[in-house]
């Protein structure tokens, strides 16, 4: 629980502070900040993202005492990587540091990116430590104090110096104090170093981290792709219109699929563990059901949400292509979040992770294929369709690998096709509101759909939600009187 409330912590919090530096920079400063705030992120996922996939997959409570040469590689390759990139910034940035230039030339905004990317690693790859070892009041500490400093930080910095790539190096100096300050906590034992096994588990966490990267990779290609096919077809403002819809369309799957992610994988690690790997592939079927079951609801309601939303939230000169956009877009970000929360973590969990990078290229292959056919058909919303026929087949492909075969995993498909008719009932209840008054929409619609899914949950037990709650509930009850 502790995991999940620092989430939602940090998602509100790095949405509060988003907006205090978006109106002390200003527009066009801050579209700097955003645009090397982005490359840092992106550094990030090519750098250090094997490293902290590896850390939630190969390390854990029994690991940290039993093999501790896992940690010792895992430190290890961080520091490779982060002294090559900090000798780049320091290379960088000196030599424009010497030349006189100003804060904002491309050589130091290049330089502080590379910096930021440092901290943003360093922070991700000790939270994900601390979520291996279930944790969950080390990793809320944590994710309070980088907030909390970041808020700090962040604001004084874009208040007093006003410098998009200072207030950047300010965020990622706050993750940095972060595990300082943790530092005892998160530190393990010290024990020898036993090099031919730091060598054997470095190349373990590349084959196994890699093909994840490169698949997530080819997934944040596809909007780009897209982006700019609008763009080159319809102008830049209908690229605008589409991007709009991407972005908060793909941040409401996102939030809630990853939040989901951080503790169910680590369920069927702990159930590998403990009972070995067919206890781990049960797990990861009864995750793939919760899955379903929280993200199906969320895909209907909102799109029946979407004419109010567009009325009371979207910036009027969007209005009429948002809704249009994301509601096709929904059923793709769909598939892409099953794709990542429900099917990735089958091949994680065998340690075989090449068929996601299959996947990803045929899903690749069929939003480029779209992007010929479907615009003369359907104009600009060709693209938005074609993005969605992408992620569908990458979902389909990996989906047939995970459950063909002799190793194929078995999914409770009682629990699926129940969250399926608990969701049309939901839809049909609520699609009336669809033509009501925007306020009345969203006023009686979330409630009203979230009560009606819950009490089908809970009546029908499904994806076993209602027992979660239950032992969840005792196990409170039970605490006070130990």
């Amino acid at each position: 629980m502790a995991v999940i409330v620092a989430f939602i912590l940090n998602a509100g919090l790095n949405f509060v502070v988003g907006l205090i530096v978006a109106k002390l920079l200003g527009p066009a400063q801050f579209g700097v900040f955003a645009l090397a705030s982005a490359g840092a992120v992106v550094l990030n996922t090519l750098l250090f993202e094997w490293l902290r996939l590896s850390a939630t997959r190969f390390y854990s409570g029994r690991v940290r005492i039993e093999e501790p040469w896992i940690r010792h590689g895992l430190d290890r390759a961080y520091f490779i990587v982060a002294i090559g990139l900090f000798a780049m910034a320091i290379l960088v940035g000196g030599l424009d540091f010497w030349l006189g230039r100003d804060p904002q030339s491309r050589a130091a905004i290049m330089a502080g990116t590379a910096l930021v990317a440092i901290g943003i690693g360093l922070f991700d790859y000790h939270a994900a430590l601390a979520r291996a070892r279930f944790d969950g009041g080390l990793y809320l500490k944590l994710v309070a104090a980088k907030n909390l400093l970041a808020f700090v930080t962040m604001t004084s910095v874009a208040w007093f110096y006003p410098e998009p790539i200072y207030v950047l190096l300010a965020g990622g100096v706050s993750q940095l104090l972060a595990v300082a300050i943790l530092r005892a906590p998160l530190r393990d034992a010290s024990t020898a170093a036993e090099h031919p096994r730091l060598s054997e588990a470095q190349r373990l966490f590349l084959v196994y981290g890699l093909p994840l990267i490169a698949a997530n990779g080819i997934y944040q290609f596809l909007p780009f792709l897209n982006r700019w096919s609008i763009a080159d077809q319809a102008g830049f403002a209908e690229a605008g219109y589409f991007s709009l819809a991407a972005d908060v369309a793909s941040r409401s799957f996102g939030t809630l699929g990853t939040a989901l992610d951080l503790l169910l994988f680590q369920l069927a690690v702990q159930a590998e563990e403990h009972h070995g790997r067919a206890a781990a592939e049960a797990q990861i079927g009864r995750n793939a059901a919760i899955v379903v079951a929280l993200m199906l609801p969320c895909a209907a309601g909102f799109w029946t949400v979407l004419p109010a939303l567009q009325e009371l939230v979207i910036p009027e000169a969007f209005r009429g292509p948002f809704a249009t956009y994301a509601a096709l877009l929904i059923p793709g970000l769909f598939c892409l979040a099953l794709t990542n929360f429900a099917l990735n973590p089958v091949f994680q969990i065998r340690r075989r992770t090449m068929p996601v990078i299959g996947a990803a290229l045929v899903g690749l292959a069929v939003n480029a294929l779209g992007l010929v056919l479907l615009p003369p058909l359907m104009g600009a919303e060709g693209v938005a369709a074609a993005q969605s026929a992408g992620m569908a087949a990458a979902m389909l492909v990996l989906g047939s690998r995970a459950l063909a075969g002799r190793e194929r995993l078995v999914l409770p498909w009682r629990d699926l096709a129940a969250a399926a008719l608990a969701t049309l009932v939901m839809g049909l209840c609520l699609t009336p509101l669809r033509h009501a008054a925007p306020w009345l929409a969203l006023g009686i619609g979330i409630p009203a759909g979230g009560a009606i899914y819950a009490a089908l949950v809970w009546y029908f037990d499904i994806a076993g939600l209602r027992e979660i709650v239950l032992a969840r509930w005792r196990t409170r009850r039970v605490l006070p009187a130990g």
